[in-house]
Parts: C-alpha cells; sequence; structure tokens
C-alpha cells in the first residue's frame, strides 16, 4: 500500500473538471525508455551482477523484458528478477556458467512492498540486514546516477505537447508512473510541459493503480476516466479501476499521439470511446507485444 502521506497527498488531487486523464511518462509521452534501459539500467545490470562473460545474452534479455515484451513497463525490481530467471533458462548461459543470482530476499520484498523505489529498498535492507537487498539497492542508485548524467535533452514526442494543450481545459491530468519522483519533475520542467498536468505521480507514492484509485476512482464517473500508456502495466491500472484506456504504440509513439490528438481524444470527451473503438485500438497494443521470448519458441 502507498503510505498514509502518499495516500492524502493523492485525495487531494484538485478536480476542476468532469474527465480524468493519467498519463504515463517513460515511453509514453518521453522518448527515454530506449536510452534509459539500454544506456543506464543494463550496462549496471551487467556491471553490478558480474555478467561481463554473458553480457551478448544479458542485453538481448533485458531489452526483451523491459522494452519489447509483456512485461514492458513493470517496475526495475521485478524486472531484474525477470531478467535473471530467463538467462537462467537459456542454455548459452548455463553453457559460459552463469547462475542467477540469489533473489529470494528481493522476492519477498518485492511480493510484500507496493513502494518499489530506492526509500523503501534501503529501509527494508537495514532492518533485515540483507546483503542481497543491499546489492540490489547499490545497482538502482547506480541505475539513478546514470540516468542523471545520460539523459537529457530528450523531448516529448511528437504531438504530446498539442495533445495536453488540447485537454488541459477539458480534464483533470495526472501524471501516472512507475519512474522515481525525481526524474519525472525533471524531465517535465525541463521541457515546460509540469504546468499542463495538475500533478505528477512517481514509484515512491505507490503503483498506477493505486495513483488512480486514490485520485480518481469514486471521483468521476468510469467512461470519464482515461489512462494513456504504452506498457501492459499501465492498461492493467486502467481495468483495476474501471477507467478507459487509450494505448501508445511501441515503435509508433508519435502515430498513436496524433490518433489521440485527432480522432481518439473526441471520442473519449463525447462519452463515445469505450466499447467496439477502444476494444480495437487495445487489440493491436497488445498483438505487438510478445509473452514468449524467440530464443524460447526457437529451443
Amino acid at each position: 500500500m502507498a503510505d498514509k502521506d502518499s495516500i492524502e497527498q493523492l485525495k487531494a488531487f484538485a478536480k476542476s473538471h468532469d474527465f480524468f486523464i493519467g498519463i504515463d511518462s517513460d515511453g509514453c509521452a518521453f522518448d527515454t525508455m530506449e536510452i534509459k534501459h539500454k544506456e543506464c539500467f543494463i550496462p549496471n545490470i551487467i556491471n553490478s551482477y558480474d555478467l561481463q562473460a554473458v553480457s551478448r545474452f544479458a542485453r538481448e534479455t533485458a531489452e526483451w523484458v523491459n522494452l519489447y515484451s509483456r512485461f514492458r513497463g513493470i517496475n526495475r525490481f521485478p524486472a531484474l528478477v525477470t531478467t535473471f530467471d530467463l538467462l537462467g533458462e537459456r542454455p548459452e548461459c548455463v553453457e559460459r556458467g552463469y547462475r542467477s543470482p540469489p533473489c529470494e530476499a528481493l522476492r519477498e520484498w518485492i511480493a510484500g512492498e507496493t513502494r518499489l523505489g530506492n526509500p523503501a529498498l534501503s529501509a527494508a535492507a537495514e532492518r533485515e540486514g540483507s546483503a542481497e537487498l543491499a546489492k540490489a539497492l547499490e545497482w538502482s542508485r547506480c541505475v539513478n546516477e546514470t540516468v542523471a548524467r545520460f539523459v537529457r535533452g530528450v523531448p516529448p514526442f511528437p504531438h504530446v505537447r498539442e495533445s495536453l494543450d488540447f485537454i488541459a481545459g477539458r480534464a483533470d491530468v495526472m501524471v501516472v508512473s512507475a519512474t522515481p519522483n525525481e526524474a519525472l519533475i525533471r524531465e517535465w520542467r525541463e521541457h515546460e510541459i509540469d504546468a499542463l498536468v495538475g500533478m505528477i505521480c512517481g514509484q515512491e507514492m505507490g503503483t498506477k493503480t493505486e495513483h488512480i484509485a486514490c485520485a480518481a476512482t469514486g471521483r468521476y464517473e468510469p467512461d470519464r476516466m482515461l489512462m494513456i500508456g504504452d506498457a501492459p502495466g499501465d492498461l492493467k491500472a486502467a481495468r483495476a479501476n474501471g477507467a478507459c484506456f487509450f494505448p501508445i504504440r511501441p515503435g509508433d509513439e508519435a502515430g498513436s499521439w496524433e490518433v489521440f490528438r485527432q480522432e481518439a481524444a473526441g471520442q473519449f470527451f463525447a462519452g463515445s470511446y469505450r466499447g467496439e473503438y477502444e476494444d480495437k485500438l487495445v487489440d493491436a497494443f497488445l498483438a505487438d507485444l510478445p509473452e514468449e521470448p524467440h530464443w524460447r519458441r526457437l529451443s
């Protein structure tokens, strides 16, 4: 559960319109997924966990988990464990002496914690005296440091700013993300679009499902709630709260935002979005993200 302070902040989200729109950030509003994972997350996985001997497969596996599969967009810690598990299945890695790092303490922490960020992990590592959790925390801190150094000057996708301008006077808008708050605020302020949203919510404030539940559910009619996202987790958060979902399709992000601005937003505000129109968009979105990695299908 989100902590009491976060819940109170979310519940205090100002309601000025009859419509609510939540928007994911990485890979949805900003073209930051590729650079963050390929230049920041994955090199630190290889270095922190001594995966140099299987670096080619570690990179391929982590990219599939975080960018090109139904896992896309999940929190960094479940993604890390999933990457290790999939590497352990690959004969090429076993032949090179790979053994999955100990992950039981991390799995238990993930299962029992919804604020899957560094503050909660740091508290757990200190409380339990766990070297395993401390190592995961060190990796995560290295990721954040690398992101702060590498990720700059990446603007929103084409048509995002125009879309925000269009919906700002019609809906209450919130950033709903699993990215650390500090990075979110920095990126939205850097490109001067933070003023177009009412609140920016990251991983320290709970899950995306909790963001929507606390800020919007019960305050807006379900057909007047919309989540915009680029990952199945965004769809799950929308469905858990009875909200509509508009997908930003990986690889066609600019085209997706153009469809939203020119067509889907009008459908949403007119009350005709849910149903056949939404289903067609969601089906096409999910078809782009495989559930099985190609190396498993070829084995």
